[in-house]
């Protein structure tokens, strides 16, 4: 099967997955556990979030999709504009401390983010591209 015949929930089930993986891979070797264990938020915690905001996102523009083409893009700027403003609620605790352990803290919350933002751009993309 290929990742073009791939269900988008699917998809981003998956590249969630893969995206935790290399991200807990590159902390193992790179971030030095005591920084990890002192975050706000543990990166399964912002994976579990964002996989299941970007979930609930594809699966709310395929309905639409079905019902109406025209109103997917704006329905898909609507509800990635609420998970952002529900994002910088749980940044703003991050923001406010400046420990050795909080530039690693919010560079991996903002490449968290920008991964699912782009998962989720790109499955939009393939749903309004998609000829049925």
């Amino acid at each position: 099967m290929s990742h073009k015949k791939l269900p988008p929930v699917l998809m981003v089930v998956f590249a969630s997955v893969i995206g935790f993986g290399c991200h807990k891979l590159l902390f193992h070797f790179l971030v030095p556990h005591k920084f990890e264990a002192a975050f706000i938020y543990s990166v399964e915690m912002l994976y579990a979030f964002f996989g299941v905001c970007s979930v609930l996102i594809v699966s709310v523009l395929k309905i639409i999709r079905a019902k109406s083409i025209h109103n997917v893009g704006f329905a898909y700027l609507l509800l990635t504009t609420v998970k952002m403003g529900i994002a910088y609620f749980f940044l703003r605790p991050i923001l406010s401390f400046d420990l050795p352990k909080t530039a690693v803290e919010k560079m991996s919350f903002l490449i968290i983010f920008m991964y699912f933002l782009a998962l989720e751009t790109l499955v939009t993309i393939r749903i309004l591209n998609n000829k049925q």
